[in-house]
């Protein structure tokens, strides 16, 4: 609690880049969904419809992660200081929560775009094993989080590492050598 208000604007700007984040990853889940919808419109909408939904239980998350502030910093009669720290840490530890089951959804987004990046031939098919890898690894975590939180803290090192070269690889890979061009509009036709 005392840090929480003794850092009060890093507290803020720590949540509203999250949101920034989050809306920069809202306009990254379109363009997955238009490149890989030649693959399977289907799948590619479902893996969007996936993406979304973790950026939303994301954004339930965010609101979780501010009340704590405004708790701390408004007079709730009936209180006691100890009832309103209790409190706050009640809401951080439900934000906790919805960033495991937010990983659910997006693990769920990383496995299907693995998936149609395999099925693709405008992509490499190892990027498409890093992502299915990833997805793996971020429904691994996020389950393991919900369900032993004790052994999810253990797994976490392990688990995130695959998720960040899996999608690290695909960002770089599409910001640098892009998708062959012909082989997409090839399959976009068919």
């Amino acid at each position: 609690a005392a840090n929480i208000l003794t850092h009060e604007s890093q507290f803020r700007l720590a949540n509203a880049s999250n949101i920034v984040a989050a809306a920069c990853y809202l306009a990254a889940t379109a363009l997955v969904y238009h490149l890989l919808k030649p693959v399977d419109r289907d799948v590619s909408l479902l893996a969007a419809f996936f993406s979304v939904t973790a950026c939303a239980v994301s954004g339930i998350g965010f609101l979780l992660r501010l009340a704590p502030l405004a708790v701390l910093t408004r007079a709730l009669d009936g209180f006691s200081p100890e009832q309103i720290q209790t409190l706050a840490l009640t809401f951080l530890r439900l934000n906790a929560t919805a960033f495991s089951v937010s990983h659910v959804f997006f693990g769920l987004h990383c496995l299907l775009v693995g998936v149609l990046i395999l099925r693709s031939v405008f992509l490499p098919r190892a990027i498409g094993v890093l992502m299915v890898g990833a997805g793996l690894g971020w429904l691994t975590m996020s389950f393991s989080n919900l369900v032993l939180p004790s052994f999810g803290r253990v797994l976490y090192p392990f688990i995130i590492l695959p998720g960040a070269i899996g999608e690290l690889t695909l960002a770089l890979w599409l910001l640098f050598a892009g998708v062959n061009l012909q082989r997409w509009r090839e399959q976009a036709n068919v």
